[in-house]
């Protein structure tokens, strides 16, 4: 339907959606599109207005949804679409969190295993034998 980028007059854009220029007029009134204002004062449509109309004809035309009930919808897509960033948003931070730890973790354990490594070479007792429980006479200690 639409092939170029740029801003459309009122009347191409009642073309597009064979309406009335007085429906999208009252939709401006409604505050449902709020399309740019040349020098002149001729009303531009850009392609978000344009989206956002085709939507509200959708909803008007199709589905049978009255203004108010637009608007409400309208506003509720908008609260909708800010709680998606912000829960996005939370989740960067937690995945991100938890990449840094993994990173700190893998160093740690690249640590110890070097460690280990190094204990093992400065060591008689072979490192296998370290695991196994040593029998301690306490009547030796005492």
């Amino acid at each position: 339907m639409r092939k170029r980028k740029g801003f459309y007059s009122i009347s191409a854009v009642a073309q597009m959606f064979s309406v009335h220029q007085q429906t999208i007029r009252l939709y401006e009134r409604e505050g449902l599109i709020s399309p740019k204002r040349s020098e002149g004062n001729t009303r531009l449509f850009s392609e978000e207005d344009i989206e956002r109309l085709e939507e509200i004809i959708y909803l008007t035309h199709k589905v049978g949804v009255n203004l108010a009930g637009v608007d409400l919808i309208l506003k509720q897509q908008k609260k909708i679409n800010r709680l998606q960033k912000e829960i996005n948003s939370l989740f960067k931070g937690i995945n991100d969190d938890l990449e840094h730890e993994k990173e700190l973790s893998r160093q740690h354990l690249v640590k110890a295993s070097e460690k280990l490594v190094q204990l093992k070479r400065h060591r008689k007792t072979p490192l296998h034998l370290l695991d196994k429980p040593q029998n301690i006479d306490r009547d030796d200690h005492d």
